[in-house]
């Protein structure tokens, strides 16, 4: 992948605020610039809200626009890769690189567009870098014309066939023998919508029926999560302001279930930005929490979603791993140690991931777990339980790292979970990957 990649030189003034903001091309501008800014390095979501911040006054159809465009060119981006490596005889700038890639993710979602997706392509080239947009217009016709020859190569590359990186491809492919390709190709679509509805204002059963009444249609899964038809904004969910429901994928909503709360346990949820679990344990029982997180903006969000759903917990910024700065010494009867990870399970909501994650981060992540694991276990009660959770798919950071946790504490005691040892959600129509595994502390 190294051939032909963008050359980086002095940015050019981007002059998509010249072209129609109603316009596709206006949209290819604007995606084109997050897919750069991720190729560089940058986090999606970060890029895509300092773009917002940039332009407040955006109409959510050009939001909407922009942001699938730009999540579906990176889910998209190693078969785009390999297309551009096809077709291109040498690097081209880096802007032009990413508006191309967007310009053929569109091109294979909608190629029905296929004049309105070329001609839009072109005018984002010339209001971005005026003497290559003949070469834009080149590439993608040549993309059209070549299409058979080209879509058959592409079938013997990995990573185009499967889009995701092949050290990826290869782990699962070992640690998923018969479910790996379905995992890959659920990765690789849109991520369903998931509800939580809030037990303290209100039942599953009738808010069921508000979604009925709004022609929002959804399906219930075991857990009780609700997940949509189709995606929609929240101002669309019946009660959202009122913190009667709450957007969370199914898989995350077994936490509060399998750490088996009780009233008046005190609880300890370790890593809790962004909260969802926080408060679906408050929801779920009255118990004594204290949410710990690592980032004061990210607290700060935490207090704001307690705040709608009509919660109170404590919640205190500090690194887990530092007892000293935020443990009192009374032990907790439950933990949830939902760690930091690759973030494997959630590639299709953050499709950056997959290309800015390195095979190698696995093991660091799996040494940070680790160190989180080892200073959280003098804080559980004999007789406690911890729930350890990732939303990652990858065996080190999850079945492995169990095994050598269990091998370092003589008193941890593995229980099963609705009887399995441990339990592996991979990404499907219902919900994100998950691991779940479940410690009690030998009294």
């Amino acid at each position: 992948m190294t051939n032909h990649r963008p050359t980086r030189s002095p940015r050019p003034e981007r002059r998509a605020d010249a072209l129609p903001a109603d316009s596709l091309a206006f949209s290819f501008s604007c995606a084109g610039a997050l897919v750069e800014a991720v190729l560089g390095g940058a986090n999606l979501t970060d890029a895509f809200e300092g773009m917002l911040a940039q332009h407040p006054g955006w109409p959510d159809a050009t939001r909407g626009a922009v942001r699938d465009l730009a999540w579906g060119t990176l889910r998209d981006y190693g078969r785009g890769d390999a297309v551009l490596r096809h077709l291109l005889h040498k690097p081209l700038p880096e802007a032009i690189h990413a508006l191309l890639l967007v310009a053929l993710h569109r091109l294979e979602t909608r190629p029905e567009q296929a004049h309105t997706v070329v001609n839009q392509a072109v005018e984002a080239a010339a209001a971005l870098m005026a003497p290559l947009k003949g070469v834009v217009n080149g590439v993608l016709r040549n993309r059209q014309r070549n299409a058979a020859e080209l879509d058959a190569e592409l079938l013997a590359d990995q990573a185009a066939y499967y889009r995701h990186p092949s050290w990826w491809v290869e782990r699962l492919r070992a640690s998923f023998p018969q479910d790996w390709e379905a995992a890959l190709a659920a990765g690789n679509e849109r991520p369903p919508m998931g509800l939580r509805v809030n037990r303290l204002r209100g039942g599953v059963d009738a808010y069921m029926s508000e979604l009925e009444a709004a022609g929002l249609g959804h399906r219930r899964l075991p857990n009780d999560a609700l997940v949509l038809d189709r995606p929609v904004a929240v101002a669309a969910l019946p009660g959202f302001a009122e913190g009667r429901v709450s957007v969370q994928d199914g898989g995350a909503q077994w936490a509060a279930r399998w750490l088996d709360l009780a009233p008046g346990q005190r609880v300890l949820d370790a890593c809790a930005a962004p909260g969802g679990k926080s408060a679906h344990i408050l929801e779920t029982a009255a118990v004594e929490l204290v949410s710990l997180e690592l980032d004061p903006v990210r607290t700060r969000r935490i207090a704001e979603n307690f705040a709608r759903l009509g919660l109170t917990g404590e919640l205190r910024t500090a690194d887990c791993r530092e007892r000293a700065k935020w443990w009192d010494g009374r032990p907790f009867d439950r933990i949830l140690a939902d760690v930091p990870c690759s973030a494997s399970g959630v590639a299709r909501r953050h499709p950056d991931i997959k290309w800015l994650r390195r095979a190698d981060d696995i093991a660091r992540f799996a040494a940070q777990q680790a160190e989180i694991l080892d200073a959280l276990w003098p804080t559980l009660a004999s007789g406690g339980r911890l729930l350890y959770v990732t939303c990652s798919v990858f065996d080190e950071e999850n079945t492995r790292q169990m095994e050598r946790f269990c091998a370092r504490h003589a008193d941890a005691l593995r229980v099963d979970i609705d009887g399995r040892a441990e339990c592996q959600l991979l990404p499907d129509a219902d919900h994100d990957g998950f691991y779940y595994a479940l410690l009690a502390k030998r009294a």
